[in-house]
């Protein structure tokens, strides 16, 4: 029964990870909390690795945050996440780790790349300045998979999910994303009879959002390919303006106040869309709608807030 190691179980996306690996009998689960092991300490990473001699890594640890944070804090991200992915890669070559799957972030595209965003885009322009420390460091973890599977024969390989939504997400107004943000505006004005809500930026861009558990299924779904891509896109090919998604959430949380624009916050990358047509080469598709994904979204939300565990 092969060992699987998740990394970052603890946050959004290594829980819904978590779940799907749970849910499949044929996989053995390891994780380590950051007591037990600190991705950012080589010879930790080392010691882990050769002590629990896991058959399979997803790597789905990182430093993240929304625009706010990726603005005010460039160098922790930069240099955190080039450490943790440069300690696992390496230590997991050295260990005999047969499959790597490293889990990036659609940000590593080019700021103006045409649309839909295709995979050999990368690296074809400049990236989108209010988060280019996070996917410099995330583009480096792809281009070491890509190197040590090349020059090892290793099966070391790369998954760009596009923006990411769902239970556990982080609502912290500083540090979050665009969804978790609106859910917790427009839930703590509905409780507190606010008149007006408002949207950070001018609410044009469009973003393409996929419910975590969708990744996770596509996860295994990669696991389970011989000879997968070097990367692949995973996401719903599917894009909505900040105005669109905002007026979602309104209705679904029932916020019946007025929703303003500040148009003095950033807007951050303008379009950004990927092409699943791989992905969907291959015979994967997220399958859960915007609308039903926000709705028990929110609904988790509601009720992390009533037993504490929520991400304020």
């Amino acid at each position: 029964m092969p060992k699987v190691f998740i990394t970052g179980h603890q946050g959004m996306v290594g829980s819904a990870v978590v779940r799907a690996i749970e849910g499949h009998s044929e996989f053995s689960l390891l994780v380590a909390d950051r007591k037990q092991l600190n991705l950012l300490n080589q010879s930790q990473v080392e010691e882990f690795l050769s002590s629990e001699r896991p058959d399979i890594i997803i790597n789905a640890a990182a430093r993240v945050g929304g625009i706010y944070a990726n603005s005010t804090y460039p160098a922790e991200f930069i240099h955190q996440n080039l450490v943790l992915n440069s300690n696992l890669i390496h230590s997991a070559w050295k260990n005999g780790v047969s499959r790597f799957l490293n889990l990036g972030s659609s940000c590593i595209y080019p700021r103006r790349s045409e649309q839909p965003i295709k995979e050999e885009y990368l690296l074809t322009g400049s990236l989108e300045k209010t988060n280019e420390a996070y996917a410099l460091a995330k583009i480096a973890a792809l281009e070491m998979c890509r190197h040590y599977r090349h020059q090892y024969d290793v099966l070391f390989h790369s998954a760009m999910p596009t923006n990411l939504y769902g239970p556990g997400d982080n609502y912290n107004l500083e540090n979050s994303h665009v969804l978790p943000a609106l859910i917790r505006k427009f839930h703590e004005a509905k409780e507190t009879k606010s008149s007006e809500v408002a949207i950070w930026g001018s609410g044009t861009p469009r973003r393409e959002l996929m419910h975590v558990d969708d990744l996770a299924a596509g996860v295994l779904f990669l696991l389970n390919q011989d000879n997968p891509p070097d990367w692949v896109n995973l996401g719903t090919g599917i894009d909505h303006s900040i105005q669109e998604i905002a007026i979602l959430v309104k209705k679904i949380v029932g916020y019946e106040g007025e929703m303003i624009n500040d148009t003095t916050k950033p807007d951050g990358m303008p379009l950004k869309r990927l092409d699943v047509s791989l992905a969907d080469k291959l015979g994967w598709k997220a399958r859960i709608s915007l609308e039903d994904g926000i709705r028990s979204t929110y609904v988790d939300f509601c009720r992390s807030l009533v037993d504490k565990s929520a991400r304020l």
